[in-house]
């Protein structure tokens, strides 16, 4: 497993966070009627903040509809922000001008899911690569071939077939595309937007282990949403739970895996196949379905399929707090007290019972 970075060390290393998410907030407005009027709204992200440190890789994840790919969106300013602010290396950028924001396109971009959807079928994939470099200014000419033919290859593609269309590649070489595409104008920070869900586990091996080089030859930062909590724990330094547009705990990928701190965490984790046929793990079974984003509960939003839930729970909105060195848990009544003691214990997983992708790291 890759080693895990300090939050402290990276951010003394570079003095401030590379990416600032600051009380962001996405709310989705619902038409209805004859004159379309606005009744209500999906609150897909709603108060958000964090912090992504140079050089690390923060792993995303939760349940479909938490509102993990909105985030992604909204911090490269695929979305505009309903509230709140994000900032690159200290930056705003939540109001930034187009022009402004073009500029900025050099500096973060974004890996999607569909390793089709997301390549235009009418270009070649040399086109599809060139084209940050055509609408940047970055170069021309022999030298544009030349850098088209460099990012190919640096992705594990062959360069002659820089003339052929994406529906002549497998998925798996049409996410190398995207890939090398997003790193053409050599961003700073990258969103992998579920970007190997869509890939049989093999080819996620392959694609996980080449943005974890490339990370480290490149020097790139990523957000990395996923579901797979195996390809989350692989490739991350830090992991962030989202539950219904809410942050629920922030941790290094070790602590997560563990030790989790909220319940929700937690009930994730015992979901995990057991590797071993002859151990079982009791899987903690949540009661009820997800509520709605248009109309969450109130006070903390998990509460409603919360075995530990009180009725300080719907009366209060829990904030994260430090509950151990770079863990940060919202939850009123988290599994391990902030001296450390035990409240209820979730999930462990050991090393030994926990399938790993691809490589060491």
């Amino acid at each position: 497993m890759r080693s895990i970075m300090s939050m402290d060390a990276t951010a003394t290393s570079e003095g401030r966070p590379l990416v600032e998410a600051i009380d962001l907030k996405k709310h989705f407005p619902l038409k209805s009627g004859s004159l379309g009027r606005h009744t209500q709204s999906v609150k897909a992200v709603d108060g958000v903040s964090l912090e992504i440190f140079q050089g690390e890789t923060l792993g995303l994840v939760g349940e479909s509809g938490c509102g993990k790919s909105t985030l992604g969106r909204l911090l490269v300013r695929l979305l505009p922000a309903t509230e709140g602010e994000v900032r690159f290396e200290g930056q705003s950028v939540t109001d930034l001008s187009s022009r402004g924001m073009r500029n900025m396109r050099s500096e973060m971009q974004i890996v999607f899911q569909d390793p089709f959807g997301s390549l235009n079928p009418r270009f070649t994939i040399g086109d599809i690569v060139a084209e940050p470099l055509r609408v940047h200014h970055v170069s021309k000419g022999r030298a544009r071939e030349a850098r088209v033919s460099e990012l190919l290859d640096l992705v594990g593609l062959d360069p002659s077939r820089k003339g052929r269309y994406p529906h002549e590649f497998s998925g798996g070489q049409r996410q190398r595309v995207g890939i090398a595409r997003a790193i053409a104008l050599n961003p700073k920070f990258i969103v992998a937007d579920e970007a190997v869900s869509a890939l049989d586990v093999s080819v996620q091996s392959q694609v996980i282990n080449l943005l974890m080089d490339l990370q480290r030859d490149l020097g790139l930062t990523y957000l990395f949403i996923a579901h797979g909590l195996d390809v989350i724990r692989h490739i991350s330094d830090r992991v962030g739970v989202m539950y219904l547009g809410k942050l629920v705990e922030v941790a290094t990928a070790e602590q997560i895996f563990t030790r989790p701190a909220h319940h929700y965490t937690s009930a994730l984790l015992s979901s995990l196949p057991v590797p071993d046929p002859h151990r079982t793990r009791q899987p903690l079974v949540l009661q009820g379905d997800v509520p709605s984003p248009t109309n969450p509960p109130s006070g903390c939003r998990f509460r409603t399929r919360c075995p530990r839930a009180e009725q300080r729970c719907a009366d209060e909105v829990p904030v994260l707090r430090e509950v151990d060195d770079h863990q940060m848990v919202a939850c009123h009544f988290p599994l391990f007290s902030p001296n450390g003691q035990d409240a209820t214990r979730g999930p462990a997983l050991s090393h030994s019972e926990f399938p790993l992708i691809g490589k060491e790291k």
